[in-house]
């Protein structure tokens, strides 16, 4: 039992300790996403985008084999499906193949690569928030995360990832989007606000609402904090 979770005196509380809960399913479990996350700078990028923008098909191709896992692993976060998640990385792929000649070499190609992911994993976002409308968390979904006596004491990593998947999925697109970079993919102010195009002032603006619509979400459901 994690001793998070034993400290749940008020909703702040419980939605923090379900986060760390997650990211630890997300680390931990081999299903959760592709091992390869870390961002690196190949040499050969530069002369692979060069040779892409002449016309040489293998040369995108090293660069989709040289940066699959890591676009991948960004875009796990945009669907647990993982039909869709094929899906959303190919058509980042597709998108950063049609939007070569706007690559500025000065900036790491992976850096570039990673907001395309966001943006095509945020549109998916939207997509599906337009096609239905979010239902409130049920009971049982709550009763499947807690004890017997509907109290939640103990929550397990796995469990925790999926409670709060199923919570992110009643926020608006764009709060979802700012949480899952700033606490579940960890980015900085900074860097999520590369990512996404909004300034640093908006990320923080943006983190502090979302937080707070999350924890609304959570005292509605009507779970038991002790």
């Amino acid at each position: 039992m994690s001793d998070t979770c034993n400290l749940l005196m008020d909703t702040g509380t419980f939605v923090k300790a379900l986060i760390a809960e997650a990211v630890r399913a997300l680390a931990d479990a081999a299903y959760a996403q592709p091992q390869d996350m870390t961002p690196e700078t190949s040499a050969g990028d530069l002369d692979d985008v060069r040779r892409t923008r002449g016309g040489d098909p293998d040369a995108y191709r090293r660069l989709v084999e040289r940066h699959q896992n890591y676009v991948a692993g960004i875009l796990w976060r945009f669907s647990r499906d993982r039909r869709d998640h094929e899906e959303l990385v190919q058509d980042a792929f597709v998108e950063a193949y049609l939007s070569l000649n706007s690559y500025r070499e000065a900036a790491p190609f992976q850096h570039w690569l990673a907001r395309i992911a966001t943006r095509v994993g945020y549109r998916y976002w939207k997509e599906r928030a337009r096609r239905r409308k979010m239902a409130p968390l049920g009971l049982e979904q709550w009763d499947k995360a807690t004890e017997d006596d509907g109290i939640l004491s103990e929550l397990e990593p796995e469990r925790a990832a999926t409670l709060l998947y199923n919570l992110f999925e009643q926020l608006p697109p764009r709060d979802r989007l700012v949480l899952s970079l700033r606490y579940l993919d960890g980015c900085d102010v900074a860097e999520t606000a590369h990512r996404t195009g909004w300034t640093k002032t908006m990320v923080k603006v943006q983190t502090l609402r979302a937080r707070k619509k999350l924890e609304k979400i959570v005292k509605q459901s009507g779970v038991e904090l002790i």
